[in-house]
């Protein structure tokens, strides 16, 4: 059954909580998932949710906090003592062990690191805490099953039972030599059926993909996507086996550029959620509206530079916002129709080739929509000459639009700048004002005014 958090729930967590009842408590909490019962303590007050987390057993409230919300586990850390903390992060992977240290700041890292007694462990988290966050080694983890070439099928079932209660799940066993280089790969179906005295050598797949260790995340993504992988080796440049990434690790990751995209694309430049303040929802949103504000007193410049069309043919003025409406919808749809080929790594051929794609779109969506903007004009007013004016210059808007949509991410692209950012106020707001320019010069030239 799915869980649903209802604000009964929450209330009877309160309540146990304040009356100390942890028999009930532990009980009622043990019924649910540890990703659920982050849910539910993100929604408790700080005191109450360090409670619970104190009560439960650390292998799962290590879990819980890496549910939690970000916000929700900073303050539970700066309320646990560095010997809590450390014994929560023994109970977790390396990789989530360090992305939550990470999170610490930098002396209170050192005291709680001092503070694991598992020395192995300890040494596999100070080892990914060096690697940057976007990096294959930001999200590796230590944890994996390997064997060497050369040990015989039997001897390898022996030694792998020791590797295997250490990692939650074995997708892949890979194969090293002696120097710890990564050479094939194994799957437990391969070595189950092979015969005991077989050497891994001969039965190992030496077509195995891999990661850098410095590879973006992103690539990385890319690559697990485009092979279905579930797991994936991490190598450094000599080609030693460092560690594995797996899916869910690769699901977070999309999840959270999905979020990141999503707000740029509307018009956020930070990354914030609905519970923060005021002042930091404030900083993310009011550089694009600024460029707003911009971009309309932009288009009542050119307005105004077009008055003496307005004077002659008033009817011109009343056909301003659906001409700006088109710019700024058509490139909307070209760049977001870029950026997710860009995240996909669709994108193939040379810029030229796109532009010429999307010209060739928009000419054609171009002149269906003007077709009928022209029966509309001639019908309602009468006059042909305003009609193939405001028709025409639909047509150039909606083609200037789609290309400008094409070449803005692409051209961040090759920037190293977020294309997502192009699917946002910026298009909009540039094409606002280019298409109201190209629309009363159009028909400025038309008229002959």
């Amino acid at each position: 059954m799915q869980f649903q958090l209802t604000d009964e729930l929450i209330e009877n967590v309160e309540i146990l909580v304040e009356n100390n009842n942890d028999k009930e408590l532990v009980k009622l909490l043990n019924e649910f998932h540890y990703a659920d019962i982050a849910e539910i303590l993100d929604e408790l007050d700080l005191d109450d949710s360090i409670y619970v987390i104190k009560l439960l057993d650390s292998e799962t409230t290590s879990d819980i906090l890496t549910e939690l919300d970000e916000d929700t586990r900073e303050k539970v850390l700066k309320n646990l003592s560095a010997k809590e903390i450390a014994e929560e992060v023994e109970e977790l992977d390396t990789d989530d062990a360090a992305d939550i240290i990470a999170e610490l700041p930098e002396e209170r890292q050192e005291e709680v690191i001092s503070k694991i007694e598992d020395e192995e462990h300890r040494e596999e988290i100070t080892e990914l805490l060096k690697y940057q966050d976007d990096t294959a080694g930001g999200l590796m983890a230590k944890e994996l099953v390997k064997v060497y070439e050369t040990w015989t099928v039997a001897g390898c079932l022996r030694r792998i039972r020791g590797q295997a209660k250490e990692v939650t799940r074995v997708h892949s066993i890979y194969v090293v030599n002696k120097e710890e280089k990564l050479i094939g790969r194994l799957s437990l179906k391969d070595l189950i059926v092979a015969k005991n005295d077989q050497k891994i050598a001969d039965i190992a797949k030496d077509n195995v993909d891999f990661v850098n260790v410095i590879d973006d995340v992103e690539d990385v993504a890319k690559v697990m996507a485009k092979y279905d992988l579930e797991a994936i080796p991490v190598v450094d440049d000599s080609q030693t086996l460092l560690g594995r990434i797996t899916i869910d690790d690769i699901v977070d990751v999309l999840k959270e550029e999905a979020e990141k995209d999503y707000q740029l694309a509307a018009g956020i430049t930070q990354d914030v959620d609905s519970d923060d303040s005021i002042i930091e929802l404030t900083r993310a949103r009011l550089p694009w509206l600024f460029l707003g504000l911009i971009g309309g007193v932009g288009a009542f410049v050119i307005m105004e530079g077009f008055q003496e069309a307005f004077n002659q043919y008033a009817v011109l003025f009343f056909f301003t916002p659906l001409i700006a409406a088109m710019a700024g919808n058509v490139g909307v749809q070209s760049s977001a129709i870029i950026v997710q080929g860009l995240a996909n790594d669709d994108i193939k051929g040379s810029i030229n080739r796109r532009l010429l794609k999307e010209m060739s779109l928009a000419t054609l969506n171009g002149i269906i929509l003007a077709a009928f903007l022209f029966l509309f004009v001639w019908i309602y007013i009468g006059e042909i000459d305003k009609a193939i004016a405001i028709s025409t210059s639909l047509v150039a808007v909606i083609i200037i639009a789609g290309l400008i949509g094409t070449f803005v991410p692409l051209f961040l692209d090759k920037r190293g700048i977020d294309p997502a950012i192009a699917t946002g106020p910026f298009i909009t707001t540039s094409n606002d004002i280019l298409g109201i320019l190209l629309y009363f010069w159009i028909a400025k030239l038309i008229l002959g005014i």
